[in-house]
């Protein structure tokens, strides 16, 4: 999909919506909001769902070929679980799970931020379907953020396969990702994609565009492989208050992941989970009680 016809695409939904057309960045990159999914070797689809079960397609997904299965499982780690995790299709040739960050933490697990396919040395995590259950030593990441695309885009904006870029959206929160993957093939459709988490820090929605950057295009941006100490600009300081006083009578794990603060203050009576301390001391933050 080149400039042109994504410029067409955008000027013809935004007549249909009675707005006037925009100007799309050079380099325009659609991103896409992948939420947390599973992909299935056949094998586990059949302890999951009965002997002899295939996938059924709900819809299909942007990249040719990819498709939404109506099929659903449960994933569940050391302290929660996380009902109606969609699976992909077709099925692949080891079982993946992706997660954002956020629902690491709830499940209580560590996934590594690999590419997608890359699981070897990856996190376990337990599967539940409606047959059976299945566990897998690894194959649990969080998906690094990507952009597919095909052969003709990857030599319209100078770029190959394996290489780093940051892409830059604009809106009410502007955002750059950074170290973003280029991955080339011919079946690829020009998209980028990242999670959930990586979406609400930019107020970023589906249908959203960004700016591909290279190197030699802005001045602070460093590509992964060169980045040094010499070269590198600090990180911008977020000040985040230290303290926080908690209201409710109950303090979970889930609160305690919600909360940006460094010290959690309760009062007296406030019930704290086992799983709500054991969250602070991974986060490094305090709990401690009002006298």
């Amino acid at each position: 999909m080149n400039q042109q016809l994504i410029e067409q695409i955008v000027g013809e939904i935004l007549g249909q919506l009675g707005q006037s057309p925009v100007q799309l960045p050079e380099r325009a990159v659609p991103i896409a909001v992948s939420a947390r999914h599973v992909h299935l070797q056949p094998e586990h689809v059949e302890v999951l769902f009965g002997a002899g079960y295939e996938l059924t397609q709900r819809s299909e997904l942007s990249q040719p070929g990819q498709f939404a299965a109506n099929e659903t499982v449960m994933i569940a780690g050391p302290k929660s679980s996380i009902e109606r995790v969609r699976i992909l299709g077709p099925v692949r040739k080891a079982t993946q799970v992706e997660v954002s960050f956020t629902d690491a933490m709830k499940l209580g697990v560590k996934p590594p931020l690999r590419e997608s396919g890359n699981i070897e040395g990856s996190a376990p995590i337990t599967l539940i379907g409606p047959k059976g259950s299945v566990h897998i030593d690894q194959g649990l990441i969080i998906a690094q953020a990507h952009i597919h695309m095909a052969p003709t885009d990857a030599t319209r904006f100078g770029v190959v396969d394996g290489e780093y870029v940051t892409v830059e959206a604009d809106g009410v929160r502007s955002i750059s990702f950074r170290n973003v993957r280029i991955r080339v093939n011919e079946r690829y459709r020009l998209e980028m994609h990242i999670d959930t988490d990586e979406a609400n820090a930019g107020f970023i929605t589906q249908g959203s565009i960004g700016r591909l950057v290279k190197p030699n295009d802005a001045k602070e941006t460093v590509p992964m492989q060169a980045t040094t100490e010499t070269t590198k600009s600090p990180d911008p300081v977020v000040r985040i208050p230290e303290t926080l006083e908690f209201t409710k009578k109950l303090l979970s794990a889930e609160d305690v992941a919600d909360i940006s603060e460094k010290e959690i203050v309760v009062n007296k009576g406030t019930i704290v989970t086992a799983l709500a301390r054991d969250t602070a001391r991974e986060l490094g933050k305090m709990i401690t009680s009002r006298k």
